[in-house]
């Protein structure tokens, strides 16, 4: 699994996760904000399955 997320993609990936898992424990958002795990998880390693999927990488060490 190499990494296909730069340092800014994952940084707002991790910003948007919390805030979003954040809201829907504090209830002010429904159910649906604990979608905010998918991007929390997939910043946190740095690796995105639809990026691969779709051919992106916006890692500049790990482009081929």
């Amino acid at each position: 699994m190499k990494k296909n997320e730069g340092s800014l993609d994952r940084a707002l990936r991790v910003v948007a996760g919390l805030a979003l898992v954040g809201l829907a424990a504090s209830g002010n958002i429904g159910v649906w904000g604990y979608i905010g795990v998918v991007p929390l998880l997939t910043g946190a390693l740095g690796y995105c399955p639809l990026y691969t999927i779709l051919g992106f990488n916006t890692c500049p060490l790990e482009r081929e």
